[in-house]
């Protein structure tokens, strides 16, 4: 793990489908996602896709998301600009990650679909709303607050 991340005491955060075809895995750079009372930091988006998913955003550069199973069984789905690349699993149908159109760069991770029960650094989620349905207007702002990009 690099000096930014975490450190040796954090292991990587556990994520997947349903059915667990499709496995990920996620490093934790504490100074990136939490806040100072270990708080995981997310964004709940209201466009379309995401109010029909339920999807909560963990915004991670892909440097620090590896896929470990299930590639296969992804399948993609693309809508508007077409930037954005919707991964589902072809088995179950949840999406636990995508590539945003935001992001290009980096993947969104589903916090619904990851393992933080016993994470010993994450204690809770918080999520703040992003006006998604007013997109483009909007997304100026969401970058402004990023601590990666």
């Amino acid at each position: 793990m690099n000096a930014e991340a975490g450190g040796a005491d954090d292991p990587p955060v556990a994520g997947g489908c349903h059915c667990g075809a499709v496995r990920f895995e996620v490093d934790l750079d504490r100074a990136q996602d939490l806040d100072g009372e270990g708080r995981l930091r997310l964004t709940e988006c209201n466009c379309s896709i995401c109010s029909a998913t339920g999807f909560l955003h963990w915004i991670v550069p892909a440097s620090r998301f590896r896929l470990l199973a299930g590639e296969q069984a992804l399948t993609e789905y693309r809508f508007g600009t077409g930037a954005a690349r919707h991964l589902f699993c072809s088995r179950c149908g949840v999406k636990s990650f995508y590539v945003p159109r935001s992001h290009p760069d980096g993947f969104s991770v589903n916090a619904r679909c990851v393992s933080l029960e016993d994470h010993p650094s994450i204690h809770e989620l918080v999520a703040e709303p992003f006006d998604g349905r007013q997109w483009e207007e909007n997304i100026a702002a969401l970058h402004e607050k990023e601590r990666w990009r």
